[in-house]
């Protein structure tokens, strides 16, 4: 039985509403759980803190992992652990100074020494770069920190 036309598009319209209705559902569920801004912030200022603890606590093993070389080839965590030379007394993750993309920098109050120099109780406030890779952040590759 062939239906005439006016019937034929009223039934694919009642057809068609409840596919729209579920896409439309799926979107907005999809766009809601999307990154934002201030979560990227939240996330990294987490990620920044673990890592600076670590730091603080000469638990190289830990930063390692937060580390953007430990992501590069070539590079291994022996040959990170003797980078070391700089004590941390005090660590202070701060805020988020800038994010952009997938490259940050995050202030960070640090009290050091290196005994090698004879400097003691040195206070700075680092601007500390990350980077995301693969979705999470690391602490950005660079020749020196201080």
């Amino acid at each position: 039985m062939k239906l005439p036309m006016f019937q034929r598009r009223r039934m694919l319209g009642r057809l068609a509403l409840p596919v729209l209705a579920a896409l439309a559902v799926g979107l907005t569920g999809c766009a809601s759980s999307a990154p934002t801004p201030a979560k990227d912030r939240e996330v990294l200022l987490q990620r920044a803190t673990v890592f600076w603890k670590s730091v603080q606590d000469n638990d190289a093993v830990t930063s390692w992992n937060y580390e953007e070389l430990s992501k590069k080839p070539g590079w291994t965590l022996q040959a990170y652990l003797k980078r070391e030379g700089i004590l941390y007394q005090a660590v202070q993750v701060l805020e988020v100074r800038s994010l952009e993309g997938d490259r940050a920098v995050v202030d960070v109050k640090v009290t050091y020494s290196i005994p090698v120099l004879r400097m003691m109780d040195q206070e700075v406030v680092l601007k500390d770069e990350w980077v995301r890779l693969d979705g999470a952040w690391y602490h950005a590759d660079r020749k020196s920190v201080l």
